[in-house]
């Protein structure tokens, strides 16, 4: 998985409300929260954040910075329908043709959710 899918996937993530429900449940757990915590004092984590601040006070390396994301995002997010219809295609083939191994699997995903 590339980087520009990534993104596009992590952008759709952020709009679902179980999946930030899932994410703030993760960040409660004293584990993670200590894990963050040591990746917070780590020299390379705090150079990084050095380097981003210094980034954020210059209007035209946001914009620039801005444009890029938006580049990435757009091309992320045209990989990720690729890769949802490949993924229906190949759910839809499997029911057409009886695969047992994944008829049960597509057509599960076919009905809606309960929640």
């Amino acid at each position: 998985m590339n980087n520009n899918l990534m993104l596009a996937q992590l952008m759709k993530d952020l709009q679902d409300p179980e999946m930030m429900r899932e994410a703030q449940q993760m960040m409660q757990d004293p584990s993670f929260q200590a894990h963050m915590k040591k990746m917070a004092e780590s020299s390379s984590f705090q150079q990084s954040m050095q380097r981003t601040q210094e980034v954020m006070k210059d209007p035209k390396k946001i914009e620039e910075m801005k444009k890029k994301m938006e580049v990435k995002l757009e091309e992320g997010n045209k990989q990720l329908e690729e890769l949802e219809k490949k993924i229906e295609d190949s759910k839809n083939s499997a029911v057409e043709n009886g695969d047992a191994d994944n008829k049960d699997e597509a057509e599960a995903d076919k009905k809606p959710s309960a929640n």
